[in-house]
Formats: C-alpha cells, structure tokens, sequence
C-alpha cells in the first residue's frame, strides 16, 4: 500500500466525512483528496519523480496535503524543523537537493539572507504573501490541470525524508519509504487502537515524525483537528468545539495542560484518551493526567527511524500502574506485534531478564537508512536490526524500561538536541578550552542543557556570553539554560569525557 492511498481510500469510501479541521475550514475526505490531486499534478509540471520537494511552515493544511501528494507523485517529501536557525535548514535544503520549496513568509525571509539556496531550489511556493520569484501557493493548485501522469514507483520509494540530530554533530536524513509509514500507521492502529466515532487532536509540530498520527486516523476513516501550533487553554477549547475524543501531548504538554488555569471549569466530556511521547514523563505528572483529566493514557516509544512508535504501554497498564503497581508508570510498553526487539550487550549479545543493555529492533517500519550517508547507515545496523541507541531491560511480563541514552541526545520539550552540536559552538568561543554538554532534569520541558566549560588558563567568558554564543549559531531551544564552570572536565583513561559522572553532579 502507497501512503497516498490511505486519504484516497477515505475520499472513496466516505467522502462527504469530514477528514480535516483547521481553524474555521473544514474539509470533506473527498475535499481534502481534491486538493491532493491538483497538488500532485501541479507538481510534475516543475518537478520529476526522484526530486525532493521541502515544506518549511508551522503546521498549516497545505503540510498534509503534501504529505500524500509528493510521494502520489513519485517524489520525496523533506520535513523541515521550522525551529531551526536558518543556516541549519539552508544545509538540508542543499544536503538533500530539494527542487521545490513549499514555506511561509516568515520563514522563507529568513532564508533570504542565505543566496546558496537559491542555487538549490528551483520553484518556491509561497503559501501566504509571495513576493518576486515566487508562486502563490493556492495559485498553483488552481490552475488548469490534466490528469496525473503514471509514474513508476514502489513501496521501497522513499515518500518521506526527516532530518534527526545524531551524535556526531550533524543531523542526518532518515529516508521514510511508503512501506515504512504504513508499518508504523498499521503499529500504532495495534497498540493504541482507534474507534469509530474518534475525533482526533493533533497539537505537535507536522515537521515531526508524529505526523504520522494524521494518517493514523485517516486510515481510519477519522477527522482530524489540526491545530496551527500547541497552547494548552487552545487545547482546552478545541476539545470542547470539536468534541476531540483523543490526542497526542508531549509529557511537557501534558504539565502545561495540567497547570493551566481554565482546566477546571473545561469540558472534557468527550476525551477518551490521551497518548503521550517523545520523552519519558515524571509519574507525578502523569498521575495528575490521570486524575484531572479523567481520561485513558497510553505511551508511545518510538523515533523517526522507526516511522513513529513501535513500542506501547496501553491503557490497562496504565490503570495497573495508577493503582497497585506504580512501576509500570515507569514503563514504555511492549514492542508491537510487528517489531522483534532484543536487548543487547556491547558484543550484540542478548543480555539475561532484568539487565540493561542497548536496545535494537527489527520490523518493516525500521528505516531505510540514512540519505546519502552510508557510513551513518552501517553504524546503525547489525545486519538487519536496528540500534536505537537507547538503553533499556525488560521484565518478566515483557515490558521495556528505558534506562538511559547512548547516544549524547537531549530531548528538552520533545525536542531532540545533539551535545556534540551544541559542544561545536561552544568551542568556538576562543576562552573555552572543554565543554560538555548534558541533560538536566526538569518538571517542565523533560530536560535543559547543561554544559560544564573549562576555561584555559588566564581567559574570561560569562554564562550569558557563552549561552548567547550557542543562539546565535543554533535554534534558540538549543542553547543552554546554564553553564557550569569546572577547572577539567572527569575523564576515563582513555580521556573520553565522562558524562554519566556530569549527569550524577546534576541530580538533586
């Protein structure tokens, strides 16, 4: 099945459904498949099957049109982090060669300063207020169109490419193929089943691999209020307006939703369910959720390689866990039934019942490998599995339990952050001689950076010198919220800095 036909099966099986909210527009599934169509015609009259089209905006319907229409067309859709600092997005745009660049004002200005990528893209659709150059986003999908050309294509295409930090520093390119979403669309339908009158809220950023939720629930046949960015009382009220039956939060939105003054006096009559991801959650967090909302949870472990969630603690754990067993709180879940997942040592051994070890999987929702970087690509398989580079032990009953990162990754507020990243800039700073950067714990955001700076002998920098350093060079969620001074950074004998010891000065 090709990713696309998940909407066209919708638009012919129900097609005066509603399949898409946003603000006051509303879209049938027959509507919104429309839209798709004339977006894919339009796109081979400037573009090629194998060519990249990027989408740069926050969450806005013309994203979901793209996510089934450029790979309908035998393209590749590149999701670009609108948080980012212009340079980092200009490096994607040149990394994976986009043709065309779908992006909103705001931040297609931004680029503006950078002339490299006019080099690389070649057609820039505008959504709102295109100026010279450009193409009026809905200009385009207006004008005359014959039908599709056929084009040749498989399910091993590769329909969507997602940039994800990694530990060297430089974000890599997941290659997503139709096959991959699907496995992870099909995973998901498993473990957190959908009903059918859901409603579905969807408040993360559509650049992430949690879109894939949107297709989730149109596989379904299911509505989805998409909303234009997250804001916990707009989350309150469009439960309410819609009669939103389920959503996802980040363990940081959930807390946000918690201690948001109108929750009290909201109704929440509808919500059956609430899935939360993409970083662990405190249990005092998610026992307020259960408490105050009223509601079911249910987790999702996953990553962008991994097309979405492969592993789920449903909702019977979660009552187990609110009620006699509070470890299960603590719990990711199990792997769905179509992911093999073992826990291994250093040597790729399984590890015994109970022992950490890295955990690595197997299924047809693992990626394709990374774009063009076949080096990444071998390090992070083992012949056919995966290494996620988390570390984590299973009990008896065949639950996961995440016990920490290999990789040097830092998810603050869902977001991920590579230290080595961070650490480069830091470097740059002609005082600092060490840096090492590291995840605190936070109740809010999940995790801040922290970074401990030696300095060299005789120098001077400030923690605002340094942490202004960070943001103007990267995305302002990857700076850090505070630096820690140290005269050496501990080190094993082999002088590789050791950062499990920085984490341990960190715990309260």
């Amino acid at each position: 099945m090709f990713l696309d036909e998940v909407l066209e099966n919708a638009a012919r099986e129900r097609p005066r459904d509603l399949g898409l909210v946003f603000g006051d527009s509303r879209w049938s599934f027959s509507e919104l498949f429309q839209r798709v169509e004339r977006l894919a015609v339009a796109l081979q009259r400037v573009a090629a099957a194998g060519d990249r089209v990027a989408v740069l905006a926050e969450n806005h319907p013309s994203i979901v049109e793209a996510y089934y229409a450029v790979p309908r067309c035998g393209m590749t859709l590149v999701l670009l982090n609108y948080r980012l600092a212009p340079a980092e997005i200009a490096a994607m745009l040149r990394d994976c060669e986009a043709r065309v660049l779908i992006g909103e004002r705001s931040l297609l200005d931004s680029l503006g300063a950078l002339p490299a990528v006019d080099h690389v893209v070649e057609v820039t659709l505008a959504i709102d207020q295109p100026v010279a150059g450009e193409i009026a986003y809905e200009k385009f999908l207006a004008a005359p169109t014959k039908k599709m050309t056929p084009v040749r294509r498989t399910v091993q295409d590769t329909a969507w490419l997602i940039y994800t930090s990694g530990t060297t520093g430089r974000p890599k390119g997941a290659m997503l193929s139709h096959e991959n979403l699907i496995a992870g669309v099909v995973a998901s339908s498993l473990g957190r089943p959908v009903h059918p009158t859901d409603r579905y809220l969807y408040p993360f950023p559509l650049c992430h691999v949690s879109g894939f939720n949107v297709c989730l629930f149109h596989l379904h046949k299911r509505p989805v209020v998409l909303m234009r960015r997250f804001e916990s009382t707009a989350v309150l009220t469009a439960i309410a307006e819609h009669g939103v039956t389920c959503l996802s939060l980040a363990p940081t939105m959930i807390a946000m939703v918690l201690d948001d003054p109108a929750l009290d006096a909201s109704d929440l009559s509808t919500l059956r369910s609430v899935g939360y991801g993409a970083s662990g959650i405190p249990a005092a967090v998610l026992r307020r959720g259960i408490d105050k909302l009223g509601c079911d949870f249910g987790q999702g472990y996953g990553m962008t390689e991994l097309s979405g969630n492969a592993v789920f603690l449903d909702a019977e754990a979660h009552r187990r866990g609110a009620s006699a067993e509070p470890q299960l709180l603590t719990a990711a879940g199990r792997p769905g039934p179509m992911i093999a997942l073992r826990i291994v040592d250093d040597e790729g051994c399984d590890v015994t019942e109970g022992e950490a070890g890295e955990i690595v999987v197997r299924g047809p929702q693992v990626t394709k490998g990374y774009w063009r970087d076949t080096t990444a690509t071998a390090a992070c398989f083992d012949g056919d599995w995966f290494k996620t580079g988390d570390v984590g032990r299973r009990d008896g009953e065949g639950f996961l339990y995440i016990v920490d990162r290999k990789k040097d990754i830092v998810v603050t507020g869902g977001e991920n952050v590579s230290s080595r990243e961070v650490e480069d800039v830091l470097h740059l700073h002609e005082a600092v001689r060490e840096a090492a950067v590291v995840g605190e714990p936070d109740p809010r955001w999940g995790e801040n950076l922290c970074a401990f700076v030696a300095l060299r002998s005789g120098a001077e920098a400030s923690e605002v010198e340094l942490i202004d350093l960070v943001r103007s060079h990267l995305a302002s969620y990857k700076k850090p919220k505070r630096i820690v001074f140290v005269n050496e950074l501990p080190k094993n004998a082999s002088g590789k800095v050791l950062k499990a010891e920085l984490r341990r000065r960190l715990r309260p």
